[in-house]
Formats: structure tokens, C-alpha cells, sequence
């Protein structure tokens, strides 16, 4: 690298090896991260032959994103560098895969914007302004919150709100954008009264029956998906046992027919919130693709097949 007989170089004969400005080789120095060999008798910067390789590892570090502390990490770590890069560099993938999606979701809106009527450009501006790029699921978490039973244990709450609450594709269709952005507007709507609505269900089973009767309704929920996907109609079987189960064993009673027609009229009395669940098939449902079953259509498919069995056993 160096052509002087002591073999230090200058920082403009570095700055011009290594395809910087001088401006940039200061900048580095001033900061620690490129150390010189010593200053000339009038206080010129001089290098040593391992500056021209640092100044580079330097420059492609930073190419991939990482910021100073990152690479100072880097350069320091001499027995674990291989280890603190691969950290920084995952960190940097994530970053760039926050920011990737946040683009698709901009891009899927202004499209959503543009295709729409002109008599509908107010309103879905205002939908998808109220929501964040990536969108944030917090909203629908505060909903549920507010709908599940207090004390419910945290395991248990943790377990369902997965369940109900959909992951937003990473690269949506507009439908997605628009059917996200109305469920947001849904569950952020002022509640009517004082209080939102509370099912029986749940004010029936106290905390620990909480915990028993979402864990079951989970399972049954999964056995309905079945039925569901193959356009089956609503009939006993494994998946209304098991949904019955979810409630006598919150319940602490034994299943019986009469315990089953009290059921299913508790449950046809209860609040719905149907308009969540047509919104949440409609944001993990991709354009064209067949509908996946959500909880809500499982438990409709549930209820529906409860309902018959009772009715024919009072026939």
C-alpha cells in the first residue's frame, strides 16, 4: 500500500487507494475507528500498512447498514467477530424486513386509494391513515382484553388471543389493506353503554374456568376447521363433543341432553361480534384463495350443530 521508507502513508495517498475522500478517512479517524500510526512533525495523519484493509472492512460494513456502534463491535472483537458480525447482521435483516414490509403495505394502500371510486376516497383515506406501516395488532389486543373474562390467567389469554388476532400479511392485496385497516376502526369504536358486552360464557366460568373452557373451545375450534374447509354442513360428532366439553368441564357439570339445550340457547342469547370475524377471514385470506376457517365460523359452525342435535332430540 504504502510507497514511503517508512512505510506509513498519508491520508490522501489512503483516501485515494481505498476510493474515498480525505473527508471520509478523517471522519473514521476522529471517531476511533481507524487509528493512525503517528503524527508528522507538522501534524500530518500517517498510517500503517493494516489501515488500507480496515478502512475497507469499514466501508463494507457500513454498505451493509450497520451503524458505528455495530461496526466498532466488529473491528474490537477480535476472538468473537465473527460472532458479534453475524448478530449485527441478523439485526440489520430484521430492520430491513420491518422496513420491506412497511413499503408493501404503503404500496397496497396508495393502490387501494387510487382504484377506488372518487366518491370513496375520503373514507378509505381516513380508514388506512389510522393505520400504521407495518400495521400494529395492539388495537385488536386492548379489544380482546376488554372481552375476555378479568383475571383470566395469562397463559390461557396469551394462547386465545393468538388465535384471534390475525397476523397481517407481509405483502398484501388492497382487499387485505382495507379489510385491516375496518377491522382496526372496529375494534377502536367506542363500545355501546357503559361497558362492552360481556357472553354469559364467560361471566359463568370465573378466572380458573376461564382458562379450562378457552383451552377447550381451542381444540374444538381445530376440529371444526375440517368439516369447514370440505364445505361440510353442521352435524354431531368429535368436534360438538368436544365443544361441549369446553363448557362442562368450565362449568364443573356432566353433559347431558338438558345440559345441551341449555347450552345452546345461553349461546344463541350471547353477544356476537360476527362483523370481527368476516374482517379477519378477509385480512389472512389472500385474493382468490379459499376462505380459512376463522374461530368465529367454527363456532357458528358449532352452535349451528348443536342446535340441530337438540332440536331433534326434542323431536
Amino acid at each position: 500500500m504504502v510507497t514511503s521508507r517508512d512505510g506509513l502513508c498519508g491520508i490522501g495517498e489512503l483516501a485515494e487507494r481505498a476510493g474515498v475522500t480525505v473527508k471520509t478517512v478523517r471522519f473514521y479517524s476522529d471517531r476511533g475507528l481507524l487509528p493512525e500510526a503517528l503524527r508528522s512533525a507538522g501534524g500530518h495523519r500517517r498510517y500503517g500498512p493494516e489501515a488500507l484493509g480496515r478502512l475497507r472492512l469499514i466501508r463494507s460494513l457500513r454498505a451493509l447498514g450497520l451503524p458505528l456502534p455495530e461496526v466498532r463491535r466488529v473491528l474490537d472483537e477480535e476472538d468473537g467477530a465473527d460472532d458479534v458480525l453475524e448478530e449485527a447482521v441478523a439485526g440489520q435483516l430484521r430492520e430491513v424486513g420491518s422496513e420491506l414490509r412497511a413499503l408493501r403495505w404503503r404500496e397496497a394502500a396508495l393502490r387501494l386509494v387510487r382504484e377506488c371510486p372518487p366518491g370513496e376516497r375520503a373514507d378509505r383515506l381516513r380508514l388506512v391513515g389510522a393505520v400504521s406501516a407495518p400495521p400494529s395488532t395492539e388495537p385488536l389486543v386492548r379489544f380482546w382484553r376488554g372481552w375476555l373474562p378479568q383475571r383470566m390467567p395469562a397463559r390461557a389469554a396469551s394462547a386465545f388471543l393468538e388465535v384471534a388476532v390475525p397476523r397481517p400479511p407481509d405483502d398484501p392485496a388492497p382487499e387485505q389493506v382495507l379489510a385491516f385497516a375496518r377491522l382496526n376502526a372496529l375494534t377502536l369504536a367506542p363500545c355501546p353503554g357503559t361497558a362492552r358486552p360481556q357472553p354469559d360464557a364467560h361471566r359463568a366460568t370465573g378466572a380458573r374456568g376461564a382458562a379450562v373452557l378457552y383451552t377447550g373451545l381451542a381444540e374444538a375450534y381445530e376440529l371444526a376447521g375440517g368439516p369447514l374447509r370440505r364445505g361440510a354442513d353442521p352435524h354431531a360428532g368429535e368436534a360438538l363433543d368436544c365443544f361441549v366439553d369446553a363448557y362442562t368441564g368450565a362449568y364443573g357439570v356432566r353433559d347431558s341432553p338438558d345440559f345441551r339445550r341449555v347450552l345452546a340457547r345461553r349461546l344463541a342469547a350471547d353477544p356476537r361480534i360476527d362483523r370481527y370475524w368476516e374482517l379477519v377471514a378477509e385480512v389472512v385470506t389472500a385474493p382468490g384463495s379459499a376462505p380459512e376457517p376463522t374461530p368465529g365460523a367454527a363456532h357458528d359452525w358449532l352452535l349451528a350443530a348443536l342446535e340441530a342435535q337438540t332440536a331433534a332430540g326434542a323431536a
